[in-house]
């Protein structure tokens, strides 16, 4: 867990993904046709998560903010009248999403191989009699992310926690001195193994936005170490957090 002063605490977690996969994630929930992506939207739908990235001190890779200047490219070129648009020599279409567009559904062709390939692999292995060499989890442990919610998800359910929270005119306290290292401790005693609870609860008692990002960051942690799943039994409903057995 970590220890002492919280200020420049960064996390970097394993499921995140590039921005390949937040463009997908977007597209697939808002229901766009790959083919006719709306950049303008697509694009501030981006650079919100950007900025929350930034608000939680999420490391993520340069590729994402390569995406946002590409984005930010686009759109600007989309904004012009074609006969005023500047020359694009690499273009081999006259829509400037063309370039994107190919490679979402490249990305997306290969994204859908590698899972199938994964399933495969993972049934072969049930093929296997001998014993393991190393400790393996137990075959019914989930992954800390279940079905079809992602970290995306997640990320989204806190925004609009987080928007509410602004909305409602409270303010920073500013003698508040949370930790992540707190937080984990007080998840932790909360949420017995096996048990659950949902995720908007986590903030109704929240005094100060500072509070609830060491809040959320402790969750993601614990994501990490695979101590928490997510569950949504509902496109847009409550995401539960369960415990582990463990």
């Amino acid at each position: 867990m970590p220890e002492g002063d919280d200020s420049q605490y960064k996390i970097a977690l394993e499921i995140f993904e590039g921005p390949m996969d937040l463009l997908l994630y977007l597209i697939k929930r808002d229901e766009i046709d790959v083919y006719d992506i709306p950049i303008e939207r697509i694009t501030k739908q981006y650079m919100e998560y950007l900025d929350t990235f930034k608000l939680l001190n999420i490391g993520v890779a340069g590729e994402f903010l390569v995406m946002a200047a590409n984005l930010c490219y686009i759109k600007s070129r989309l904004m012009l009248p074609k006969h005023v648009q500047p020359p694009d020599e690499e273009a081999e279409e006259d829509d400037p999403r063309w370039d994107l567009i190919r490679q979402l559904i490249e990305y997306k062709k290969f994204k859908e191989a590698a899972h199938f390939l994964g399933e495969k692999e993972a049934r072969q292995q049930d093929h296997f009699v001998r014993k393991p060499d190393k400790i393996e989890a137990p075959k019914d442990q989930e992954r800390p992310l279940s079905g079809d919610v992602s970290v995306f998800d997640l990320i989204k359910a806190f925004q609009n926690i987080l928007d509410k929270f602004q909305d409602d005119g409270l303010g920073e306290i500013v003698d508040d001195h949370y930790t992540v290292s707190d937080k984990i401790d007080l998840l932790l005693t909360t949420v017995e193994p096996g048990g659950s609870i949902s995720f908007s609860s986590l903030f109704e008692n929240a005094t100060s936005k500072h509070e609830m990002i060491v809040t959320f960051l402790a969750v993601l942690e614990l994501m990490k170490l695979n101590y928490f799943q997510v569950r949504q039994e509902v496109v847009l409903g409550e995401i539960e957090l369960r415990r582990n057995q463990f």
